[in-house]
């Protein structure tokens, strides 16, 4: 039988970064191609005592289908944290809980955009952000990401020259795969953008926590007051992927139709998981948990970032990101990135050829994506000298 697909489908292609996770499958396979946590990060053990408490005191609450918006005291817990650390939620705010944030991506552009509409995003960026706003047949706008976040010059050119512009999306604390931090000027520049063009800003935030050197930036979100930005987080980088437990902060009648939405996906993220979160924010020191975090990070990314420059040097041209969970790189203009990413695999190491991560079909790009937090250190130094020597031989 011939099988006919829906239009907003047929165009999609996989993501790139998960088919060279299939490669990564070989466990000779060095992972600078993943986006993994450390597992050391994980709360195993208190994840097991706090699930056996749940089930032993709520098996009924945990078990059972839960209401929409998220369960009670973790949207109460998550509000009060965000307020209280971020400054970020108004009166006119809501919060609800997703199952992940890739799904704030969706949620938001199924309310707020019609086919054809515009969506600017910083480029390189996400890939699944990008399928995610392009299922949705809306329009891609690329604005290039500087070593101090989005070019707000290009930013204005791409607002005035675009009709229909919906949101702007971006990911300013060390931005995926770039590395990148927005400078606090370029936020509020961002900020003033927006409003002047009547135009919304989805922000995206899933590597805020994982700071490890220089000095933490405001959200975008944290001076809003007009209403214009929704606030995307998650709890994958600093508990577990696995639980799939993100949330976003908006205006309330935009919060309102992404929950409408919601229910058309999946009706809720799973209680059990909301649960095993609150639970573990209010019976663990979370603050000293996210410091573990950093230092495991702080060390990897270090590690990396030192080998680059003893075993790569000019040949690989990037800025030392100060936390995420990437490092961004160009290579020389004679190299082929596609010829180098295959030699690479080839000699078992995976690493992420940049063209997944733009915007516009004409754009090019001969950089490539390291990630330092999936690959122990032994393999870091492995995945290094391997990448050293395809160096020398290319």
């Amino acid at each position: 039988m011939d099988y006919t697909f829906s239009d907003r489908i047929s165009t999609l292609q996989p993501s790139a970064i998960r088919e060279i996770l299939k490669a990564t499958a070989d466990p000779d396979i060095i992972p600078f191609a993943a986006g993994n946590p450390d597992a050391a990060a994980f709360p195993i053990e208190e994840v097991r005592e706090i699930a056996a408490n749940v089930l032993r005191e709520q098996p009924v609450t945990a078990l059972q289908y839960g209401v929409t918006e998220g369960y009670e005291p973790l949207r109460k817990r998550v509000s009060a944290y965000m307020k209280e650390k971020h400054n970020i939620g108004r009166a006119f705010d809501n919060l609800i809980i997703t199952s992940g944030a890739t799904q704030v991506m969706d949620l938001a552009t199924k309310s707020l955009c019609n086919f054809g509409d515009v969506v600017i995003c910083e480029t390189p960026s996400f890939i699944g952000s990008l399928n995610c706003f392009r299922s949705y047949g809306v329009q891609l706008r690329g604005v290039p990401v500087e070593a101090d976040g989005m070019n707000m010059e290009i930013l204005e050119q791409k607002l005035k020259e675009n009709q229909n512009v919906r949101f702007i999306y971006t990911i300013p604390n060390f931005q995926n795969p770039s590395g990148a931090t927005m400078s606090l000027e370029k936020r509020k520049k961002l900020y003033a953008l927006a409003r002047q063009y009547g135009v919304l800003i989805l922000e995206d935030n899933p590597y805020g926590d994982l700071r490890v050197a220089g000095e933490s930036i405001p959200p975008i979100k944290s001076f809003d007051e007009e209403g214009i930005v929704i606030y995307a987080g998650s709890f994958s980088k600093i508990f577990a992927p696995g639980v799939r437990v993100a949330y976003v902060c908006a205006p309330a009648p935009i919060v309102a139709k992404m929950t409408v939405g919601k229910q058309a996906a999946d009706v809720h993220t799973p209680v059990f998981n909301q649960m095993l979160v609150d639970t573990w924010m209010a019976t663990t020191d979370f603050e000293a948990h996210i410091e573990k975090i950093r230092g495991i990070y702080r060390r990897k990314l270090n590690l990396m970032c030192d080998l680059i420059d003893e075993q790569l040097g000019d040949f690989f041209r990037y800025v030392r990101p100060e936390g995420g969970m990437f490092v961004w790189g160009e290579l020389p203009a004679s190299v082929s990135m596609l010829d180098f990413c295959q030699k690479a695999v080839q000699n078992k190491v995976a690493v992420v050829p940049g063209s997944a991560f733009t915007v516009e079909p004409e754009e090019t790009t001969n950089c490539i994506r390291l990630n330092f937090t999936t690959p122990s250190d032994e393999r870091i130094v492995e995945g290094m000298h391997i990448l050293g020597k395809l160096k020398n031989a290319i």
